[in-house]
């Protein structure tokens, strides 16, 4: 009564209480005092009202008296109150008489500061019972609100135009309220938020009674809440989101949002989704203005999917980052690809939610595809002062974008995107599996799972190549290929991909079933191989070729109509700085014999120039690209133009007898079998000219049946059955015939006595140069045809005649014999002393 007295009095206005927070306090002790069974004494409510009035009284209360004052307040009445019962005249008196002293005092504490921000402190304090879990609570601090701001809106003297800076921050707090289980906390929301419209525009400079259009048809939407229809409920409160869009400053667009954000984890799931409809409401009006707010906006939805496994949470996180980005595509992108590495499985779902739309889906993967081809792949650096070679260890920018493309592709949704760009796709990883074979993760990762590995937690590797593969599978799968990912993974080919062992082998696989089961995909993939078969990457070229070589044994080129480019291209590549290019250019163009033979004849000119330029190369110090063509050679011989192959068959016969003797097994091997083809092809009128080199190759292949491998016996066996016919000596070729037919045993012994026999019988004038020939083998580095070479010598000698005595240098037979007599090899000097025997009989 004092304090009331004071305040109506004349001087009441001026009057300064210097003892007023002493007497505020002793009135919150008396409502903290209070029993909650006394709720119907008249105490705590009068103290209330004291308080009322004191506030109103100079001096200002300090900002922790009002606090304490306001929150003890606001416990009384929002959680000890009760509600009225229905018929309860008295207790609903008591209810609404408590509620409005509240109303009262609250607006007596606002009044001491009109201010924007004084509006916000005051809402603070009501903001734990707006988002309280008990409903009764809610619509009190709803309730409370609204005629706050209503009060605000009566009493605001604006003497100049002034920002509403939290305007954004209100009205995510009361929108999401618009959805509550209680229908009057949803009526009253409305409310607030069209006072808070009147109150931004009063202060830009709008006359109090002005009536705006917009703020007014948040009014006609109250009716839509009253319905519980969930579905009637959320497109009204997405009306009013779109009403709020139009009304909010563009400054306050990234408050509101966050504060809806935090709304998503409300107690009350309605709420919660209302919240996550308005904010995909707000990114798609005016998501455009949010540039620089999309690592903020990022952010905060993978800490909301950190925070909770709610399956509406993720569904709206992933519609919020999916709409943020149709504004904001590149921005989006290169903000989630700075996620640390791994990506969480938080990070994988904002990736996955890109995939949603086709258009937009089209563009992340078009953003990660470039990043992954225009980026540099990996970095040298020397590991270890001692080390030779350097280390090559993967940018952090392609492998993460590698990872994203593999979630991308990995979501159903992305199957239209990814048609849609499927030939750059698979081109750009395939290439991407090729350069990072054998690289190493950044050096980040590497001291993360170090770190992780001394504090015993697990953590998830990242190995770059693996992560490209899987990339490629995905694309595929998501491609509508999948029986290509189930063929190539057939024995371990997407294994041999990883692999700089398995690579290319790898390569031809993915080739292979490409060609079975994506043929109408070729032409594309094909076109853009081409362009990178000049890229700065040797292995990339090398992948490259492989696989375009591969295409080659399969007809479907020529059923695509692509055989002449496919041709051309490779030929193009014989002069390329890399030995293992210039042996797959080789390979593929001899797998023409397999998908198309009957083109064969058509383009064998180029054919056999490609192989002998093949043979002719002499920058590869493993003489691969030789071995290759020598292959494809054999491969073409009965599927060449005769007039073609007849023109170089003496120059390859020259070029590839050296390789008969090499240490390399597959050398001596396939030179020999080549050498058997040539021989085969010979038949008719070029065989007088190719009897020299018939002759000149007859002793290392008849040692060479001595050979330690048996892929070199075999050659020799079919080489000297296709050499008989040429010789033409019927014997001989009989002999050739009999004794060295497939799956036969061979009686080595006897075999070289009958051969020598009609050797010097049909041809005694190459008595002295078969000898010669055979003692060039006497150091050979293999035991058995060690002991060969004697032998041969010997029958030579036994069957000789005396005209042909001449031609025996006997002085340099005896000096090489005795030097087999040192070989460290019994059986080796086993027949150096028959051999001598041979000798002296004919001496």
């Amino acid at each position: 009564m004092a304090t009331q007295a004071i305040c109506s009095s004349a001087h009441g206005s001026s009057f300064h209480l210097s003892r007023k927070a002493e007497l505020v306090a002793q009135m919150v002790e008396f409502i903290r005092a209070e029993p909650p069974d006394s709720l119907k004494t008249p105490i705590w409510k009068k103290a209330m009202l004291a308080c009322t009035y004191l506030v109103t009284l100079e001096p200002a209360l300090e900002e922790q008296v009002q606090a304490d004052l306001i929150h003890s307040c606001l416990h009384r009445v929002m959680a000890v109150l009760p509600e009225p019962e229905e018929g309860d005249s008295p207790q609903e008196s008591l209810y609404l008489d408590t509620v409005q002293v509240l109303k009262d005092l609250l607006t007596s504490l606002l009044l001491w500061n009109m201010t924007p921000l004084g509006l916000q402190v005051m809402v603070e304090h009501l903001s734990p019972w707006i988002k309280s879990p008990r409903g009764h609570e809610r619509v009190r601090a709803v309730g409370l609100s609204a005629c706050l701001l209503q009060f605000f809106l009566q009493h605001l003297q604006i003497s100049a135009l002034v920002p509403f800076h939290n305007l954004g921050l209100l009205i995510g707090l009361f929108s999401p309220r618009c959805a509550d289980l209680w229908p009057a906390t949803r009526r009253e929301a409305v409310s607030c938020i069209h006072s808070l419209l009147y109150l931004q525009l009063t202060c830009v400079g709008f006359s109090r009674d002005y009536q705006d259009d917009v703020a007014e048809q948040l009014l006609s939407l109250k009716d839509g809440l009253v319905h519980p229809d969930p579905a009637i409920l959320f497109h009204t409160c997405h009306s009013i989101a779109q009403l709020i869009a139009k009304r909010l400053p563009p400054d306050q667009l990234i408050n509101l949002l966050l504060t809806l954000f935090e709304s998503l984890g409300d107690p009350d799931k309605n709420c919660s989704r209302a919240a996550s409809v308005m904010i995909n409401c707000l990114l798609k009006e005016r998501g455009n203005m949010l540039q620089e707010k999309v690592p903020e906006i990022v952010s905060v939805l993978h800490s909301k999917l950190q925070e909770t496994r709610e399956e509406h949470i993720l569904q709206a996180a992933q519609h919020s980052v999916f709409a943020l980005a149709t504004h904001h595509c590149a921005s989006v992108v290169s903000n989630l690809l700075g996620s640390p590495l791994p990506f969480d499985s938080h990070t994988c779902t904002l990736w996955r939610a890109l995939a949603l739309e086709p258009g937009l889906a089209a563009q992340v993967l078009g953003l990660l595809l470039e990043k992954i081809s225009k980026d540099v792949l990996f970095e040298e650096s020397q590991a270890f002062l001692l080390s030779s070679t350097p280390d090559r260890v993967a940018t952090l920018l392609p492998l993460a974008a590698t990872c994203a493309l593999h979630e991308v592709a990995s979501a159903p949704a992305s199957g239209p995107a990814v048609l849609e760009l499927y030939p750059q796709l698979f081109v750009a990883l395939l290439l991407r599996v090729s350069c990072t074979m054998g690289v190493q993760p950044p050096r980040q990762l590497q001291a993360k799972e170090r770190r992780s590995a001394s504090s015993g937690l697990a953590s998830r590797s990242l190995e770059p190549c693996s992560s490209a593969v899987d990339a490629l599978q995905a694309v595929l799968v998501r491609g509508g290929n999948e029986d290509v990912v189930q063929c190539v993974g057939l024995d371990g080919g997407w294994q041999l991909l990883r692999t700089s062992a398995g690579h290319e082998e790898g390569v031809t696989r993915l080739a292979s079933a490409m060609a079975k089961f994506a043929g109408p995909r070729l032409p594309l993939v094909m076109k853009l191989l081409f362009t990178t078969q000049s890229s700065m990457y040797e292995v990339q070229r090398v992948t490259s070729t492989a696989f375009l070589a591969e295409l080659l044994s399969s007809n479907v080129v020529n059923d695509l109509m692509l055989l002449e480019s496919l041709l051309y291209n490779l030929m193009a590549r014989q002069k390329d700085t890399s030995a293992r290019v210039r042996r797959l250019v080789l390979h593929g163009l001899a797998n023409i014999t397999l998908g198309s033979p009957d083109k064969v004849q058509t383009h064998s000119p180029q054919l056999l120039t490609a192989m002998i330029g093949g043979l002719d190369d002499g920058d590869d110090p493993h003489s691969l690209v030789a071995l290759e063509a020598m292959v494809g050679l054999a491969r073409l011989m009965d599927l060449v133009d005769a007039w073609d192959l007849h023109a170089v068959l003496l120059h390859i016969a020259v070029r590839i007898r050296p390789f008969f003797d090499s240490e390399r097994m597959e050398l001596r091997s396939v030179s020999i079998g080549l050498f058997g083809h040539l021989n085969k092809a010979c038949r008719g009128d070029c065989k007088d000219v190719f009897l020299e080199q018939v002759v000149g190759g007859l002793v290392p292949l008849l040692l060479h049946l001595r050979d330690p491998h048996a892929p070199v016996v075999t050659a020799c066996r079919f080489a000297l059955r296709m050499c008989g016919p040429n010789l033409e000596c019927e014997e001989l070729a009989a002999v050739f015939q009999r004794h060295l037919q497939e799956g036969h045993d061979l009686h080595f012994g006897e075999f070289l006595n009958t051969t020598c026999k009609h050797l010097m019988r049909h041809f005694p004038d190459l008595l002295g140069r078969l000898l010669s020939t055979s003692l060039f083998y006497y150091k050979s580095s293999w035991e058995d045809v060690r002991a060969a070479a004697p032998m041969l010598t010997g029958f030579l000698v036994l069957h000789m005649e005396a005209e042909q005595r001449p031609q025996v240098d006997l002085e340099q037979l005896l000096t090489a014999l005795q030097l087999l007599l040192k070989d460290p090899a019994l059986k080796v000097r086993l027949k150096a002393v028959k051999t001598l025997g041979c000798l002296v009989k004919f001496a």
